[in-house]
């Protein structure tokens, strides 16, 4: 075989590869100091002439960092390699890994590899689910807010939209530094909710050990459906400890994943025990092919997966994993007013619509996620 016959073989390879950083405004502000979230909007073509476009995300910090990655490090690294989405993965972490072995490594991580997948998918003339095979046509969404800087009266006032929208769970911040305020405030949110529609609540890492201990002791009044991230996120022994004492008092569930960011990470809290729920971010923990192998390792644990934000992208992957006996199906996260739909971020339609609490694709081929 000669030389051209091998290179036909091995398939297209990545022939270009672009970063561009934007800014995209926040209807609502998630803080004070939190009024954008960052994008890097990425680009691929292939030596086939196949095109592909991905990104990269984070709210607030970092974006400049993650720009960097991707424009110098992970470009010079990319470009003449195989175009196969996945087949990057491994080979880049492990050159970046000096630099970090998860956050603003695997959050760049994620700009080539989307824009791979979404470069294979549309060469096949496809979506995500139809390249992935759909296992549903659609998947629940619950109502969900950066809230904890709300008055009272303005959460109570989100939480009754979500309930007018069809909403049949929502998930609403705790940590106040006084659990009687938050008790307050889940007291008035379960007013509005009644007892039938699920209750998720978030602690965003604000608690230690023993203070997270006494608080969901407080705050299972409300009967939460689950408590997310009530340590810090690396505390692996300190949720084991947690998932012990919950088990013999509230048994409230533990939730984590969207500061976890390697599949190695996932199977350690799964295998410990540490949590019963997780919620990888597709950006976060490096992009498509790290998702898929942290849905079959808590498919292999029972765990039950709930997507982590950005549903245009992780709402299609809901689509397409697969049922497991006596596990909830995954849901998708809604945070009001955030969509890059909404925000007019996005040079197409969105790829998902949410409607009636239901989220369900629109036409569209590939991912379906160019940014203006």
């Amino acid at each position: 075989m000669d030389a051209a016959g091998a290179a036909f073989d091995a398939g297209p390879t990545i022939a270009r590869f672009e970063a561009r950083l934007l800014r995209v405004p926040l209807t609502r502000p998630w803080a004070a100091d939190v009024t954008s979230v960052g994008v890097v909007a990425t680009h691929v073509v292939r030596s086939d002439g196949a095109e592909g476009w991905g990104f990269s995300w984070t709210p607030q910090i970092g974006a400049e960092a993650v720009h960097a990655l991707l424009a110098h490090d992970i470009a010079a690294f990319a470009l003449g390699r195989s175009a196969d989405p996945g087949s990057e993965w491994l080979p880049l972490w492990q050159h970046l890994h000096e630099a970090g072995g998860g956050g603003i490594t695997t959050i760049a991580m994620a700009g080539l590899n989307l824009a791979l997948w979404d470069a294979a998918v549309r060469a096949h003339g496809t979506s995500l689910s139809g390249f992935l095979g759909a296992q549903r046509d659609s998947v629940r969404a619950y109502g969900s807010g950066v809230n904890l800087h709300y008055s009272i009266d303005e959460l109570v006032a989100q939480v009754r939209r979500w309930v007018d929208a069809g909403y049949e769970a929502v998930k609403v911040k705790v940590g106040k530094p006084d659990v009687a305020e938050d008790l307050d405030r889940m007291r008035a949110v379960r007013e509005v909710l009644g007892p039938e529609r699920a209750l998720m609540i978030d602690a965003n890492q604000r608690w230690e050990l023993d203070r997270a201990t006494r608080s969901l002791e407080v705050l299972a009044e409300v009967s939460p459906a689950w408590i997310e991230e009530p340590l810090r996120a690396d505390d692996l022994y300190g949720h084991v400890e947690l998932a012990r004492r919950l088990a013999v008092s509230s048994g409230t569930p533990i939730a984590v994943g969207e500061n976890l960011h390697t599949t190695y990470r996932f199977d350690d809290f799964l295998r410990t025990g540490a949590a019963q729920i997780v919620q990888p971010n597709v950006v976060r923990v490096g992009g498509i092919t790290p998702f898929l192998g942290i849905a079959a390792i808590a498919a292999e644990y029972g765990a039950a997966l709930h997507p982590h934000l950005l549903p245009e992208l992780s709402g299609q992957l809901a689509l397409t994993l697969l049922a497991v006996a006596g596990v909830p199906a995954p849901m998708a996260e809604d945070v009001e007013d955030a969509g890059f739909g909404a925000l007019g971020a996005l040079a197409d339609p969105s790829p998902v619509r949410i409607v009636d609490a239901t989220l369900t694709e629109t036409p569209h081929a590939g991912l379906g996620l160019r940014f203006r």
